[in-house]
C-alpha cells in the first residue's frame, strides 16, 4: 500500500488481503479459531514469537483489512475494531485509568458518553470532572495531580460545539495525560486529532463509516504503544470485538464514505443556509458557517462542515415536534450519519436522562432538533422543510 495515496484511493484499497483465489471484494472469514499444523507453532504463537491469528476475539482477517484501512485513513500505527461505537469509547478511557486516577470530559457528550464517565467510572473509584469545553481555562482548571485522560467530541452531540484539540492536547502533554477525541461528527476526511495532538481517536463505525443502516460497529486509533501498553489486554480479556462480517460490511462502506459524505454535507449546508432564514427558527448552529459560535477554531482544525446541523425552533417541543412529524422525505430517528435523512429530538431521545439544568448548560431546549443529512436531492430535501415547516406556527 502506498503511503501517497490520496484518501479516496485508500478507502478502497488500504490493507486489502487476498487468499490464493484473488477474489475482487475482500473475503469474510467467519470463523471463531485457527488451527495450527503443529504444537509448537501454537505455543510460539501464544508466546507472540510468529505472526498469525489465535481466536477472533482477538482479531482475524477481515477485521485486520478493516482496521489497516482505518489506520492508513486516520494516520494512526493500530487500531482496535469494536462491536460498537460505545464498546469503543469505553474502552479507550477505561483501559487506561484505575481506582484514583481523575478524567477531566467536555460536558458536551452524547448521552451514554457522559454517562461513562459521570456514573460508571466514580462507581470504580475513578474520579470525574465535567467542563464547559469551549474554552482551554476550564481545561486547565479541573487538571490535578491524578488527571490520566481528557475526553472530548468535537463537534460536539447534538450542539455542534466545537474544541479546540490542539489546545487540549497541548496541557494533556504538559502532565503526562491522554487526549481521547470522539470524531463521529466530523468524520476521518474532515479532522485527523491524532495531526492536532490527540493520542486516541474513537469512531461509531455504525454512523458515516456503514452509513446505511446496516450494522453496529465501533474502532479506536492510536499508536503502537498505547495499544500494546493499555489496550491490547484490556480488548482481548473483556471481549469486545467486532464480528467479522460487519467487519466486511464496513469495508464496503469504507468504500464510498467520500462520495457519501460530500453529498451529505453538501445537503446539510443547503439546509442550514435554508432554515436560517425562516421565520420559525430561533437558531441554526452549522460548523461551515461563518455565524458559528467557534467558526475560528472550524477554521483551524476541520476540513471541512459537518453533515450534521442543530436547529432550534421558536414554538418549544410542541414546534419541534410538528415539523418533525409533517417532514415526509426526512425520517424521525436517533441515528446520524446515514444515506437516508434523519431527525431527532434530543431533550426527548439522546439526552433524555440529563436533568433540565444540565440540557439547558448545553443549549439543548425544547425546541432543539438536530438534522443529520442524508444523500438525497439537496432541493427535495429543502422542499420538504419548506412545506414542513408551512405547519408550524412562528
Amino acid at each position: 500500500m502506498s503511503k501517497t495515496w490520496r484518501p479516496a484511493t485508500q478507502l478502497v484499497h488500504g490493507g486489502a488481503l487476498r487468499s490464493q483465489y484473488g477474489e475482487t471484494s475482500e473475503a469474510i472469514y467467519l470463523t471463531q479459531g485457527f488451527v495450527y499444523e503443529t504444537a509448537e507453532a501454537a505455543e510460539a504463537r501464544f508466546k507472540g514469537e510468529t505472526e498469525g491469528y489465535i481466536y477472533a476475539r482477538y482479531g482475524s482477517p477481515t477485521n485486520d483489512m478493516f482496521e489497516k484501512r482505518m489506520c492508513a485513513m486516520e494516520g494512526a500505527e493500530e487500531a482496535r475494531a469494536t462491536a460498537s461505537g460505545m464498546a469503543a469509547v469505553a474502552a479507550a478511557i477505561l483501559c487506561q485509568v484505575k481506582a484514583g486516577d481523575h478524567i477531566v470530559a467536555a460536558r458536551a457528550l452524547f448521552g451514554s458518553c457522559r454517562w461513562v464517565v459521570e456514573t460508571l467510572a466514580p462507581k470504580y473509584g475513578i474520579e470525574c470532572t465535567l467542563v464547559d469545553g469551549r474554552y482551554l481555562e476550564n481545561w486547565e482548571k479541573a487538571i490535578r495531580p491524578n488527571t490520566k485522560v481528557f475526553f472530548l467530541e468535537s463537534p460536539t452531540n447534538p450542539t455542534l460545539e466545537v474544541v479546540d484539540i490542539a489546545g487540549v492536547a497541548k496541557l494533556a502533554n504538559q502532565i503526562g495525560a491522554k487526549v481521547v477525541v470522539d470524531n463521529v461528527f466530523a468524520t476521518p476526511l474532515f479532522q485527523k486529532p491524532l495531526e492536532l495532538g490527540a493520542h486516541v481517536v474513537v469512531y461509531s463505525a455504525t454512523k458515516h463509516i456503514d452509513g446505511q443502516g446496516r450494522s453496529l460497529g465501533g474502532v479506536i486509533l492510536s499508536d503502537k504503544e498505547w495499544v500494546t501498553e493499555h489496550l491490547q489486554d484490556y480488548y482481548r480479556h473483556t471481549g469486545p470485538a467486532m464480528s467479522p462480517f460487519t467487519a466486511w460490511t464496513l469495508l464496503k462502506g469504507l468504500e464510498t464514505l467520500p462520495l457519501r459524505v460530500k453529498q451529505q454535507t453538501e445537503n446539510a449546508a443547503k439546509i442550514a443556509d435554508f432554515l436560517a432564514e425562516q421565520k420559525q427558527i430561533a437558531k441554526i448552529i452549522y460548523p461551515g458557517r461563518k455565524d458559528h459560535p467557534q467558526a475560528d477554531i472550524v477554521a483551524k482544525q476541520m476540513k471541512g462542515g459537518s453533515t450534521l446541523v442543530a436547529l432550534e425552533l421558536k414554538g418549544g417541543k410542541e414546534a419541534a415536534f410538528a415539523l418533525q412529524n409533517a417532514l415526509e422525505i426526512v425520517k424521525i430517528s436517533n441515528n446520524l450519519g446515514d444515506a437516508k435523512s434523519l431527525i431527532t429530538h434530543p431533550a426527548t431521545t439522546t439526552h433524555k436522562n440529563l436533568t433540565d439544568e444540565a440540557r439547558a448548560e448545553l443549549g439543548i431546549s425544547p425546541g432543539t432538533l438536530r438534522l443529520s443529512a442524508g444523500i438525497e436531492d439537496g432541493d427535495d430535501l429543502i422542499e420538504d422543510f419548506a412545506q414542513a415547516l408551512a405547519k408550524v406556527k412562528a
